[in-house]
């Protein structure tokens, strides 16, 4: 090391500190004031008692309780020597904990808090075991979505396209129908969401970065919303579709540019079926094809993802003929009563809650590593690891923009929250390890105090 980069050195990791107390600063702010409004105001936010959050306050302890706390404590204590592990090894073990810890959250609640909510009238389980012809639903799946049509569909159906329904469709026919076990599917698909992002970093030459994500990835709030909610199953679903996009990009085979492009593109095409929010996932493809500094793969993830909308729009559900009127249905209910001059910035509190605490430290290293130019190998990886990261902020920050997510983003947009937990890897060592036990008992404060009905 150079005489320059050995006096370079200590001021980066000083910029990074500062950075690290200002995200913190901002988000504690940010998450205070989306807290207080509404409680010093008593400006109604229609969504629970515990804004910005759709939760209410109920406290609990259960059988999960102190299963959590165990999954704690063992994170606290082993994760930097399992940072260490090899590869493979590195990645059955954040799968197995991200899933046992999803399962201790939940079972907070008793064994009914695994996907016990699936069964509520206005989630998809009770429309899906009520359909014996799908093709018949998707030609009347349109008719059906205005909130003063006859038999108009439940709130989550007729808020997505029908490829959310399609999957419990699929579970009920498997014999997998009841809530316990849809909730346990959609867990153990969650669980390789983290993975799936420590990979797609991998291929970019952040394996260093990627075992410092680990730890916050498998840890931390946001399983309180995945063994519960069908988004975490989006999540999981976007989180293979930019592997594949990754391996493509970073890939001088024809063959593997071509092929794992088109992968990607039927992926992300079920991601636009699956939420009419997640197109929005354009924003994080583009951002690996520019990390990766090839295009070559774009033509065939646009033919993937249009052979899926395509197919759909064959069988009777055209898309684009079905956003203008999801768009009336969504501002004839709650929407139009949730004001916007909150909800627009208080998402970001909500995000932030889900994500945990650290995220904001880790996006605001991920801003003065994004900018940072030079030509040292680790600068470079270090800027892509970043702009992953602000590319999830991207996603959250266009969405909100929208106005068309107003409220119970915390569930919604889980499939964007993992890229931007990245950023935890670029901060100092110091900051990780407080981190990770700031994100572990978070989570289980908030879920021992709040019930968020998701």
């Amino acid at each position: 090391m150079s005489a320059t980069t050995d006096r370079l050195a200590p001021d980066a990791e000083r910029t990074r500190r500062r950075a690290a107390r200002i995200g913190l600063a901002v988000t504690a702010v940010l998450v205070v004031a989306a807290m207080a409004v509404p409680a010093i105001t008593g400006w109604e936010m229609r969504a629970g008692a515990f804004p910005p959050l759709h939760s209410i306050f109920v406290a609990r302890v259960g059988p999960g309780t102190p299963a959590a706390i165990l999954l704690a404590v063992v994170a606290a204590v082993y994760a930097p020597r399992a940072m260490r592990w090899p590869w493979r090894r590195l990645l059955v073990a954040v799968y197995g904990y991200g899933v046992a810890w999803m399962l201790s959250l939940a079972t907070v609640y008793g064994i009914e808090g695994i996907g016990g909510i699936l069964d509520h009238r206005t989630e998809y389980l009770a429309t899906a075991r009520e359909v014996t012809d799908f093709g018949e639903t998707l030609r009347i799946y349109i008719d059906h979505i205005p909130l003063d049509s006859a038999d108009n569909w439940p709130v989550h159906i007729a808020g997505h396209p029908p490829g959310a329904l399609l999957f419990f469709v699929v579970l009920v026919a498997l014999g997998l129908g009841t809530a316990l076990a849809a909730g346990l599917v959609i867990t153990l698909l969650a669980g390789t969401t983290a993975v799936a992002v420590m990979v797609t970093a991998r291929r970019f030459g952040a394996e260093h970065y990627a075992r410092r994500a680990a730890p916050f990835l498998a840890v931390g709030p946001a399983a309180i919303w995945m063994s519960v909610s069908a988004d975490a199953m989006f999540a999981a679903v976007a989180a293979w579709a930019t592997v594949l996009l990754a391996v493509a990009a970073t890939s001088a085979r024809f063959v593997v540019q071509s092929l794992a492009g088109l992968a990607s593109g039927l992926l992300y095409g079920c991601c636009v079926m699956f939420s009419y929010g997640l197109p929005l996932l354009g924003l994080l493809a583009v951002t690996v094809l520019v990390l990766a500094r090839a295009w070559r793969p774009l033509p065939f993830a646009v033919a993937g993802a249009l052979l899926v909308v395509g197919a759909f729009a064959f069988a009777g559900f055209a898309w684009w003929e079905a956003l203008p009127v999801l768009t009336e249905r969504y501002w004839a209910g709650i929407a139009r009563h949730r004001p916007g001059e909150y909800w627009t910035w208080a998402n970001l509190a909500a995000v932030a809650i889900c994500a945990g605490p650290w995220v904001g430290p880790g996006l605001a290293v991920a801003v003065t590593d994004a900018v940072t130019r030079g030509s040292a190998a680790d600068t470079r990886v270090r800027r892509k690891v970043a702009l992953l990261a602000l590319a999830g902020l991207a996603m959250c920050i266009a969405a909100t923009l929208s106005q068309m997510s107003r409220a119970e983003v915390e569930r919604i947009w889980l499939p964007f929250v993992p890229w931007m937990l990245l950023g935890t890897a670029l901060l100092p060592e110091r900051w990780r390890r407080t981190g990770l036990i700031v994100q572990a008992s978070f989570a289980i404060v908030a879920q021992t105090l709040l019930y968020t009905r998701w």
